[in-house]
Order: C-alpha cells, then sequence, then structure tokens
C-alpha cells in the first residue's frame, strides 16, 4: 500500500463512477495486439533493502573507467562538492519562481551575483538572470538585435556550433526572418571576413559568431565588429565554453554576448539541465529576455534586491514580451556562481590556462601521429582542435572504444568537406597518460586504412 494508496474497493469505486468495470477498459482505444496481458518480467515483493542491494549491483555495471575527448558544447570539469553540498539546502532546492520576489531576499542576492559576475566575465555591462541554455540564447540574441534594429536579416557564422544553428532556424522560420550564412578560412578555421564584409547589408540586424568556434578557434572579433557596426548591424559572440574566459580577451566589442554556462560546475547529467546567459550593453536593457535583478536600499538606508525586470508574457502583455519561453535558471546559475566564487580570478585563470597547456600538448602529440594531420592551425586555439585521419572515424572510434577511449565527434555530420575530421577537446580532467594513450591507438591505424 505504500505505493497504492487507494484500497481494491476504493479503486472499484472509482471505476463505477466513470462508468467502467475494470482497468483494463481505460486501455481500450489501443489496439490488443499492443497490450501486454501479462505481468511484467521484474522482480517481485523486494524489501527496500533488497531494492537498494539490486540497484547498486546494477549501478556498478555501468561503465566509469573510459577516458572521453568529447567536447562540443558540453565540457567535463572538475565539479567542487561544495556545490552540491550548497544547492541542496532546502531554501535553494525547494524554492521555484520567486513570485513575491522581494521576500526572496537570499535568492535575489545569489541572482544579483551571478550575473554581476558573468557581465564582470563577458566585458559587458549587463547581464540577465539566466536562460534554459547556450542555444536558446543564441536564438533569443538574434530575436533581441531584431527588436533593437528593426531590420530583418541575419548573417551567421558556419562555424557556430550546428546544433545553436539548428535552434535559431526553428525560432526564424515562422518570423519571416531570413538567415544567410557565411563561410570559413581552410586554413586558419576562422571566419571568412571578406565574406563577412559581401554578406552584409543594410537589411542586416545581427551577426551571430562564436568564439572559441566549433572548431576551438579563437575569432578575430575586434575585427568583426567593425564589418557589422559599420553597416549598422549589431555583433552577437556566443561563447560555448565559459572556461576560456580565463584567457581568452572578453568581446568587449560586442552588442550582445550569449554563453553557455555548464562548465561552471554544472555536471552533464546526460544533457542538461545547462545554463544559458545573455549579457548586453545598457542601452539594450530593455530588449533584453528573461528577468534581471537589481540592488538598491531599503527605507532604513538597509541594502535590498529587487526584481527590475522581468518581460516574459506570464508578466506582461504578450505583444510587449521579449519573449515566452525564455525562464531563470536559478538553481542552476547558482552551481555557477558558487563555482566562479569557490575559484575565484586567478583560480579561473590557472584553470583555463590548465585546459589549453593540456590541448596544446594533445593537439602536437595527435598531428605527429603517421596518418593524422592537425587542422587549423594558422589561428590561436583554446582546448579543442581538429585533427584529420586517413583511418574512417567510426573505424577509429571503435578502436578507441576498445582501449575504453572515447574520441572525438566525427565533423563529417556538419561539415562534408571535412572528410575524415573529428574534434577533440581536452580539459582539466584529462590526465597526460590518457592523451598518450589514444595517441598510440592513432600511430596503430591499419596500413592503407
Amino acid at each position: 500500500m505504500r505505493y497504492l494508496p487507494k484500497s481494491p474497493a476504493e479503486r472499484q469505486q472509482m471505476l463505477a463512477e466513470i462508468g467502467v468495470t475494470s482497468i483494463d477498459d481505460l486501455f481500450t482505444v489501443i489496439p490488443e495486439e499492443y497490450r501486454i496481458s501479462r505481468d511484467l518480467d521484474v522482480p517481485r515483493q523486494h524489501a527496500e533493502s533488497e531494492i537498494i542491494d539490486y540497484f547498486r549491483t546494477a549501478g556498478a555495471k555501468n561503465a566509469t573507467d573510459y577516458v572521453s575527448f568529447l567536447g562540443a558544447g558540453a565540457y567535463r570539469h572538475y565539479r567542487p562538492v561544495i556545490i552540491d553540498s550548497l544547492i541542496q539546502r532546502g531554501e535553494f532546492l525547494t524554492a521555484y519562481t520567486p513570485y513575491q520576489p522581494e521576500i526572496s531576499q537570499g535568492t535575489l542576492q545569489a541572482i544579483f551575483e551571478f550575473q554581476t559576475m558573468i557581465a564582470e566575465l563577458t566585458g559587458m555591462d549587463v547581464a540577465n538572470a539566466s536562460m534554459y541554455d547556450g542555444s536558446t540564447g543564441a536564438a533569443e540574441a538574434v530575436m533581441m538585435a531584431v527588436r533593437i534594429t528593426n531590420r530583418n536579416k541575419a548573417v551567421v557564422a558556419a562555424t557556430v556550433h550546428p546544433e545553436y544553428r539548428e535552434v535559431l532556424a526553428t525560432y526564424t522560420q515562422h518570423q519571416g526572418l531570413p538567415i544567410d550564412l557565411c563561410g570559413y578560412e581552410a586554413e586558419t578555421g576562422r571566419l571568412d571576413l571578406a565574406a563577412l564584409n559581401a554578406a552584409i547589408t543594410d537589411e542586416t540586424a545581427a551577426v551571430l559568431v562564436q568564439s572559441p568556434n566549433f572548431f576551438g578557434v579563437i575569432e578575430d572579433i575586434p575585427a568583426i565588429a567593425d564589418l557589422a557596426h559599420a553597416k549598422g548591424a549589431l555583433l552577437i559572440v556566443s561563447i560555448a565554453e565559459a572556461v576560456s574566459l580565463g584567457v581568452v580577451r572578453p568581446p568587449k566589442e560586442a552588442d550582445i554576448v550569449s554563453m553557455e554556462a555548464q562548465s561552471f560546475g554544472v555536471a552533464l547529467s546526460y544533457g542538461g539541465p545547462f545554463c544559458g546567459v545573455i549579457a548586453a550593453k545598457q542601452e539594450y536593457l530593455r530588449q533584453m529576455p528573461g528577468r534581471l535583478v537589481g540592488q538598491t536600499v531599503d527605507s532604513n538606508g538597509n541594502r535590498g534586491f529587487v526584481l527590475t525586470l522581468s518581460t516574459r508574457e506570464q508578466h506582461i502583455r504578450r505583444e510587449k514580451a521579449t519573449s515566452n519561453i525564455c525562464t531563470n535558471q536559478a538553481l542552476v546559475a547558482l552551481m555557477a556562481t558558487i563555482f566562479l566564487a569557490v575559484y575565484g580570478k586567478e583560480g579561473i585563470r590557472e584553470l583555463a590556462e590548465h585546459n589549453l597547456a593540456k590541448a596544446d600538448y594533445a593537439a602536437k602529440t595527435f598531428g605527429a601521429q603517421s596518418g593524422t594531420k592537425l587542422l587549423f592551425t594558422g589561428a590561436p586555439r583554446f582546448h579543442e582542435f581538429v585533427i584529420q585521419t586517413v583511418e574512417a572515424p567510426a573505424d577509429l572510434s571503435q578502436r578507441l572504444m576498445a582501449e575504453k577511449i572515447v574520441g572525438g565527434v566525427d565533423l563529417g555530420k556538419w561539415y562534408p568537406e571535412l572528410k575524415n575530421a573529428t574534434l577533440w577537446c581536452t580539459t582539466e580532467v584529462v590526465t597526460r597518460a590518457s592523451i598518450d594513450a589514444a595517441a598510440k591507438v592513432l600511430a596503430d591505424a591499419p596500413v592503407g586504412a
């Protein structure tokens, strides 16, 4: 009765009330061939202690000793244990959106600190209280630029995360907003500036670029900003790897920055939740989606925090809302806030330098193997890099998996011109021994592969 609180008599009474004789009658709309008439093949009538032992045993079968070189917008970093200790406090874990926000001073202060840190990291004046993730944040930033400029086109770099571009296409398909895709230089992996200059017109609302881009290459943001601003377009910089800001110069020339903050203490968790960010220059504050917390003083001069801006359609009239789906990822943003507070300015820089050094070693080591070529060597990069092999990525992946190594992402899915090219990532949790082990697998490629 622990999980079935209604007695058989009570259940029969409920069925009679709705005019059926059995629970099976509720499923008659499903063809009988698709219904299971037998009991489920699961253990029965175990004690709680036995159930726990069962799941412990099953969980022990999970592969936890594999090394992963995956990145591509989802990054594995060390998470200080203090993060989970703090976010599991009842004040944070069980609290929903504070609809009487001024009562929730602790939550508001945490959000305010998050905004402050994000603004400082990105070089922007203001940041919102967080978004769903980096992909929807980038799309919302484009919508924001359209509102600001009253223009109806966007130019997007082909080096923006392909899945971010897919989300943007979903946003814009019914908005009457054409998207022009701008290519990259074959030698550097950077945005082709000549092609960009030709693509921007007097109808272009925004130029969307990513830096470090999908290939891990750092874009020339000042040069891109000059081209966009010369024709009256806004520049949006998407950042998929937040840790890069420990060493990469913040995109101060941008008008809007969209960022995925997952790297700041948010576990991968099989795909989410993540933590998106939009930050912008002060003059665009009123067009920012989501919510924003401000600091003030009360009638006694004590510091306090208030919900300064909330432009979702559930708060104001739909036609005046800046977005109808964006929300505040308060709990996940709190993870990022704790992470940043624990590491501090110097810690974030050291973390980024560690990632940079690992990637440099891995890229040089992999590129030195027979049948392997390091691509996009003509520009600086962060902790991701592209290698091209004689061997097909699927075959290489199988050989790596046999050694308990998860290799890079096959780029052929999105970039057909990059045949046999894979995107690899190294963070601080990847050891030098693991890099050497992966290099050995590369070196052992079958002859003529």
